[in-house]
C-alpha cells in the first residue's frame, strides 16, 4: 500500500489526510505525519502503529488541556479518561509520559490543593483530606500535605473572611451564623467556640451585644 497524498485535514488544520491508493484511509496528527513521505509504503501494522500513536498522543494532549485549567490527580484524569473509553493500557502510558515531565504528581497535586484551601476556601483538615480521598489521592500524599497544618489558624481565617457580612448581627446570632459557616467547613466544636469569640471581639471591638 502506497501513499499517495499528504493534506492537512479540516480539524483545526493539526491533523493530515493520509491517502492509499488515490483513497483517504486514515486521519493522523501532524507530529506523528511527520516522517511520512508520498510514495512511501505502509503494512497494516505500520498502518496500525500510526494510528496508535496518533491516539495516544490525542489522549496526551486532551489530559494537557485538563492540566492546563487546574492541577489534576491520577484518578481524575483516569475517571475523563474512562469517559472517552481510552484503554487501560493507553491511559497508562499517557499518565508515564505526564509523570516524566513532572505534570501529574499525587504528591505536589496533594500540596497545591491544601495551599489553594488555606489561600482561597479556608476548611479543616478533615475536610480536605475527604476532598482529596475522593479525588483517588492516596493517604501517604494527603498526609505529607497535611503536616503542620493547623486547624485553629484555618478555622481563623475562614471565619475573618465571613464576619463582615455578620457584623450588624446581635451577639447571639453573629456567633450562630458563624459557627454554622465554620461547621459546613469541616471544624469541630472546641475549635469553632474558640474562634468565634475571638472573631467577635476582633470584629465589634468589645464584648457586649450590638443592636439587632
Amino acid at each position: 500500500m502506497e501513499i499517495s497524498a499528504l493534506k492537512l485535514s479540516g480539524r483545526g488544520r493539526n491533523s493530515v489526510d493520509v491517502y492509499i491508493n488515490g483513497e483517504k484511509a486514515f486521519t493522523i496528527m501532524k507530529a506523528i505525519a511527520a516522517d511520512l513521505v508520498v510514495g512511501q509504503e505502509l503494512s497494516l501494522d505500520q498502518i496500525q502503529l500510526l494510528k496508535n500513536r496518533d491516539l495516544e498522543e490525542r489522549t496526551y494532549q486532551y489530559a494537557l488541556n485538563l492540566i492546563s485549567r487546574r492541577p489534576r490527580s491520577k484518578k481524575e484524569l483516569r475517571d475523563r479518561f474512562q469517559q472517552r473509553n481510552v484503554l487501560p493500557e493507553l491511559q497508562d502510558a499517557v499518565l508515564i509520559r505526564l509523570g516524566e515531565k513532572n505534570l501529574v504528581d499525587d504528591d505536589a497535586f496533594a500540596q497545591a490543593w491544601v495551599e489553594n484551601r488555606q489561600t482561597f476556601r479556608p476548611r479543616s483538615a478533615w475536610a480536605i483530606k475527604q476532598e482529596l480521598r475522593q479525588r483517588g489521592v492516596p493517604d501517604h500524599a494527603i498526609n505529607a500535605a497535611l503536616d503542620n497544618f493547623n486547624d485553629d489558624d484555618a478555622a481563623y481565617r475562614a471565619a475573618s473572611k465571613a464576619a463582615g457580612k455578620l457584623s450588624k448581627l446581635s451577639r447571639e446570632n453573629f456567633k450562630r451564623r458563624l459557627s454554622d459557616y465554620l461547621r459546613r467547613r469541616g471544624f469541630q466544636y472546641s475549635t469553632i467556640s474558640t474562634i468565634v469569640k475571638r472573631v467577635w471581639l476582633e470584629t465589634t471591638g468589645n464584648g457586649g451585644e450590638s443592636e439587632d
